[in-house]
């Protein structure tokens, strides 16, 4: 049997050749049948480049129509999807690819002469581009390689992708997912969110991500709907959007900017049927607020790079404000004491972990730090905290260590420490998480600067500029005179969270 994700997409996709699967304001539409002719172009330019079954694809480009056939395309063929932030520059770049070992990496259009200086300085062979309007060296290459038809066959186990995922400390790490990963999570999510053929998405979420790529793309194969294909989130754009569409997969921000406009309204959502929230927490303050303007309830529900989607709250019944609902079918939560793995009873508050097909294979290249949170019995350790209420409902009420999730997107406050570290007049600095209106929360950093050094706010920001993807970069720099610190040394963050907690909250 092939385990291929993409044979469960070609059945569906050849069902439905004639009707719509990505539609875009601008008229760059796709068919079904279109679509797949395209990934045959594309899997056999990968093959001509010498990409092999299980070789990785680096893809850093922006979001388009052809983006999307690329990652089935390699799919199609067997190779390992590894796509990558926009926003890294190519400092980041470099390790990414230093550590998949990628054999193609395909950039935009206008980084190509710096694109080529990585590749050549990690070893990888090929880089081709991808421009947001479809063109690019590499589908000028599809149009003329010979049409790789066939569906490669892979075992349930095979890697279909790679996502890199910050953790608290130490380098990114790649995730590992199966096709079997894949295939199962989205399945699940199609059945349990009632996706139909009669589904159009609104698709205004970045696709190098996990909610963007694996839940939005990956269910709307699954169940043969279509997607109306945004470049980005823009609240004019997705309101008028509100007429054809019938569901929406935001994050928080989606509704605290939605809620600020006063067309947001019964009738103007009257043909949506669900609105989904994820990637950050959403208050219950926002929950509450969009359900009294719409009559809609957002459906909220957790999930993470490693492990795809864990738990909902439930199509049918009460979608309660605060939690993120009751673990999938197939899923296992199990609420622990820190370190001991023992659970804890309901209502107490410990480690949350999970187990179920969705988890992922483990760390590229790291066995060490698969080992320390991918347990011998199959659970994964999360490092979130949370706790199970009386009714089975899954509460995050924090992070076990100091990461921050701005815009969706996860901020590991060390690395962006040193290279603060680094600048000429600091001794040392502090990055932490302060909740912001639009984010989440901002990225803060706090300084301890050396005596007598000439440092400002603006200065450090600056310098940070071309160091570090623009989600990373602080929204705010302080300067103090010391850190606060236990009496293990340990700088308390916690302190720093409270001093700066009301930083934001007129941003």
């Amino acid at each position: 049997m092939n385990h291929n994700l993409f044979e469960s997409f070609a059945k569906r996709m050849t069902e439905r050749r004639q009707h719509d699967f990505i539609v875009t304001p601008e008229g760059r539409n796709y068919s079904y049948g279109e679509a797949l002719e395209v990934t045959e172009q594309l899997a056999g330019a990968l093959v001509e480049l010498g990409v092999e079954p299980g070789d990785r694809v680096a893809v850093q480009v922006d979001k388009s129509p052809e983006a999307i056939l690329l990652y089935l395309a390699c799919l199609r063929m067997g190779g390992v999807y590894l796509p990558l932030n926009t926003g890294y520059t190519f400092a980041e770049i470099g390790y990414f690819l230093g550590n998949a070992e990628p054999h193609l990496f395909v950039c935009q259009p206008a980084a190509l002469e710096a694109a080529r200086k990585v590749a050549q300085e990690t070893g990888c062979p090929h880089v081709e581009t991808l421009a947001d309007d479809g063109t690019g060296s590499l589908m000028t290459r599809a149009a003329t390689a010979e049409r790789y038809t066939a569906i490669e066959p892979r075992g349930a186990d095979d890697l279909a992708a790679i996502l890199y995922t910050s953790g608290t400390t130490g380098r990114s790490k790649g995730a590992m997912l199966t096709h079997h990963n894949l295939a199962s999570n989205c399945r699940t999510l199609a059945e349990v969110w009632r996706f139909t053929e009669q589904d159009r998405l609104i698709h205004a979420l970045p696709i190098f991500h996990t909610h963007g790529l694996f839940v939005a793309c990956n269910v709307i194969l699954m169940a043969g709907a279509s997607m109306l294909f945004l470049s980005r989130f823009d609240v004019d754009t997705v309101i008028e959007a509100f007429s054809e569409g019938t569901t929406l997969m935001g994050v928080p921000t989606f509704y605290t900017r939605l809620l600020q406009d006063d067309r947001l309204s019964p009738e103007r959502t009257a043909n949506m049927r669900l609105f989904t929230s994820g990637s950050a927490p959403l208050t219950a303050e926002t929950h509450e607020a969009f359900h009294r303007r719409t009559g809609h309830a957002i459906l909220e529900r957790y999930g993470m790079t490693e492990t795809n989607m864990n738990t909902s709250n439930p199509y049918d019944g009460a979608r309660i404000a605060g939690t993120v609902g009751l673990p999938l079918p197939g899923v296992e939560i199990r609420i622990t004491e820190p370190g001991t793995h023992t659970p804890v009873a309901d209502g107490e508050i410990g480690m949350l972990e999970v187990r179920g097909p969705n988890v992922f294979k483990g760390y590229w290249r790291m066995p060490e730090k698969t080992r320390e949170e991918l347990l011998k019995d199959g659970f994964f350790v999360t490092g979130d905290l949370g706790l199970k209420d009386a009714k089975g409902y899954i509460h995050i009420v924090g992070r076990d260590k100091d990461l921050v999730i701005s815009g969706g997107f996860n901020v590991y406050p060390k690395e962006v420490e040193q290279v603060i570290d680094e600048m000429d007049g600091v001794v040392e600095s502090a990055v932490i998480g302060v909740s912001h209106p639009d984010f989440g929360e901002g990225v803060t950093a706090v300084v301890v600067p050396a005596a007598g050094a000439e440092l400002d706010e603006a200065g450090v920001l600056a310098a940070l500029k071309d160091r570090l993807a623009k989600y990373k970069q602080p929204k705010r720099v302080f300067f103090v005179d010391s850190l606060p610190r236990n009496t293990m040394g340990k700088v308390q963050k916690n302190q720093l969270r409270e001093t700066y907690r009301d930083i934001y909250k007129n941003a």
